[in-house]
């Protein structure tokens, strides 16, 4: 091999070297963010274990109740709960635990063991990788009025981009005065085009037109707004399908993913806005938004092994990147990220 070589050889490993550093500081500020966005509910759950720890409890049935009532107050669900905690208990049993320290990492791969074997523990791959033949690639997003729809969709179009892909936005909530607006800034944001037209005017219409706008303009990605309806007005989800036929006259396979936006600050209710919506549309996948301004993040772990679609995205904070892919082993160890040593005076 001749100096040239050699050199060429040792530029390949410093850029390999440089990239793989480089995704371990962004992974690594990631999991930092969602630790930090998940601080309320670890304060219910994981805070209880670690002071048990620190005063050197042993595991007992005052102790397992304990934290059955943790697991309840943060969202968990009746069901789920008793689910983990049956779980949790029999694994005590079984090992002979003794120690409260060993507590926190007997739940987090209960929660863990819980979340892999629900559709939402099977998001490996790229997140934002799309078919290759398959352009534009279109996602709907629906969800009830105040969900943070029109930011998720605005940190969705970020992430695409940032992926490589060329994005569009539809503005089709034609219904509310400041819809078109609020998604316009999102989409400046996010550095990527809108298309939309004036209030009133038919969201059907808006869809079609950014289908055909997007054949044109040759983009990747397409990423329709919706109107921010309540599930239980039978009209509204009509209208939500006649979008779908309208987009189908030009992309036959539109929408590819319809993302239903849940807002985990309503805790069990929006378990139940996902059944109602899935009654009438066929939902994809949920993004769970708001997690940074509540103690109810458990809900997260209701919703993944209650319905049977899968969580695809988290919101853990107000900044355009802070919707996060969901990964099952993340979100258990975020959730029990805590010190059980005993603090220095």
């Amino acid at each position: 091999m001749g100096l040239f070589d050699k050199l060429k050889g040792k530029v390949k490993e410093a850029i390999q070297e440089t990239k793989t550093s480089i995704r371990e500081t962004v992974d690594n500020l990631r999991y930092d963010r969602l630790k930090e966005g998940l601080s309320r509910t670890r304060e219910g759950i994981a805070e209880k274990i670690g002071v048990a720890a620190r005063q050197n409890r042993k595991i007992d049935d005052q102790l397992l109740d304990e934290i059955e009532e943790a697991l309840i107050m943060a969202d968990v669900g009746a069901d789920t709960t008793i689910e983990i905690s049956d779980s949790l208990r029999e694994r005590v049993r079984a090992g002979g635990f003794t120690d409260a320290h060993d507590l926190s990492r007997l739940l987090r791969e209960e929660i863990t063991r819980l979340l892999s074997k629900s559709p939402s523990g099977h998001g490996d791959g790229d997140p934002f990788a799309i078919p290759v033949d398959h352009r534009p690639y279109v996602i709907m997003v629906v969800g009830v009025n105040g969900v943070g729809k029109t930011t998720t969709i605005g940190k969705l179009a970020y992430n695409y981009r940032n992926a490589g892909h060329r994005v569009l936005i539809g503005a089709a909530d034609t219904f509310r005065a400041a819809a078109n607006e609020q998604l316009e800034i999102w989409a400046e944001r996010a550095e990527v085009e809108i298309v939309g037209q004036g209030q009133g005017a038919d969201p059907a219409a808006v869809a079609y037109d950014t289908i055909q706008a997007a054949l044109s303009r040759k983009a990747d990605v397409v990423i329709i707004d919706t109107a921010g309806r309540l599930h239980n007005k039978s009209n509204l989800m009509e209208e939500l399908r006649k979008m779908s036929r309208v987009m189908q006259k030009l992309a036959p396979t539109a929408p590819d993913e319809v993302l239903l936006v849940l807002d985990a600050t309503t805790g069990q209710n929006a378990i139940q806005q996902a059944k109602e919506f899935t009654r009438s549309v066929d939902v994809t996948g949920l993004v769970l938004t708001k997690l940074d301004g509540t103690a109810k993040g458990g809900v997260v772990i209701a919703i993944a092994n209650t319905l049977d679609m899968p969580v695809r995205f988290i919101g853990v904070g107000e900044r355009i990147d802070d919707l996060q892919p969901f990964s099952a082993d993340e979100f258990a160890s975020a959730l029990f990220a805590i010190d059980t040593t005993e603090p220095a005076e």
